[in-house]
C-alpha cells in the first residue's frame, strides 16, 4: 500500500513554532514529530511506500525521515519548485503512483486505520473518499429566521453539527487524469470538479480521534491529549507485540 504525505506548506498559521521547522516536525509529547508518529501509523497499518511531497524547510524532512527504513518504508520525495496547493504535487507524480492510494496532510494526528480507509476506497466505485469527522459550532448569540422583514423564528445560542474533511483522502489515478502538471489546484477544487462531473467523492466517516494541527491551540490540544493517546497512536505491529 501507498501513502502520500503531504509535507510543503509554510505552517504560516502555527507560528512562532514552525519559525524554524516545517510543521510535520513539530514536536509531539516528550521526543516524537508528528511526521513520525504518521509514517509509524502507516507502517503499522502495512504501507510500504511513501511519497512525501515537500517544500518549505524540505531539507529538514529528508535529513528527519532518510530513505524510511527507520519504519520499514520505502520513502521518495517529491520537491515543489513553486506552490502548489494541495492536490498539484500528485499530478506530477501519477504515473508513479499505484491505482488507489492514500493522500493526507502532514499535520493531522488521528487514530484512523489508513489501511481500512483505502480498502474501503478500493471497493467503492468513487475516484476519491473523504475521511470526513464531525465537528460542532456553537453560535454566541440568538438567531433570528427573517422573512419579508418579520422574524418568524428565535432559537438561543444554537450549536450547528456539521461533517468536516480531515484532511485524509483515499485516491484513485482517475482522479487526476484531466489536470496537467504544474497545475495550483486543492482539494476543495477537485471535490467540486468530481462533482460536476458525475463522480461524486465517497465519505468514510470516522468516529475516533482527530485534530489537524493547523493553529497554536490546536498544538495545544494534541500535546495536552498526546500521553493518553499514545499507546493508541504508537501501538506496536501484533507480530511485535507477540514477540515481547
Amino acid at each position: 500500500m501507498h501513502a502520500v504525505i503531504l509535507a510543503g506548506g509554510k505552517g504560516v498559521r502555527l507560528r512562532p513554532y514552525t519559525t524554524a521547522l516545517p510543521k510535520p516536525l513539530v514536536p509531539i509529547g516528550d521526543n516524537h514529530a508528528v511526521l513520525e508518529v504518521v509514517l509509524h501509523q502507516l507502517s503499522v497499518c502495512g504501507f510500504t511506500h511513501v511519497t512525501l511531497a515537500i517544500n518549505h524547510l524540505g531539507p529538514l524532512i529528508r535529513a528527519f525521515v532518510g530513505d524510511g527504513s527507520s519504519w520499514g518504508l520505502q520513502v521518495e520525495y517529491a520537491e515543489e519548485t513553486v506552490p502548489l496547493s494541495t492536490v498539484g504535487p500528485l499530478f506530477a507524480l501519477r504515473d508513479r503512483l499505484p491505482e488507489h492510494f492514500v493522500v493526507m496532510n502532514g499535520d493531522v494526528l488521528t487514530d484512523l486505520d489508513f489501511a481500512d480507509l483505502l480498502h474501503g476506497h478500493a471497493l467503492s466505485d468513487a475516484s476519491l473518499t473523504v475521511a470526513t469527522a464531525v465537528r460542532t459550532v456553537p453560535i454566541e448569540f440568538g438567531v433570528l429566521d427573517v422573512r419579508d422583514r418579520h422574524v418568524v423564528g428565535f432559537t438561543e445560542k444554537p450549536t450547528f453539527r456539521y461533517r468536516v474533511s480531515m484532511g485524509v483522502y483515499g485516491m484513485s489515478r482517475r482522479a487526476l487524469a484531466p489536470y496537467p502538471e504544474g497545475l495550483s489546484f486543492g482539494f476543495d477544487q477537485l471535490v467540486l470538479d468530481l462533482i460536476q462531473r458525475g463522480d461524486p467523492p465517497a465519505s468514510y466517516d470516522f468516529e475516533g480521534y482527530w485534530v489537524d494541527i493547523g493553529h497554536p491551540e490546536d498544538y495545544d490540544e494534541a500535546n495536552r491529549s498526546f500521553e493518553q493517546l499514545k499507546p493508541v497512536l504508537l501501538r506496536q505491529k501484533e507480530k511485535e507485540v507477540e514477540a515481547v
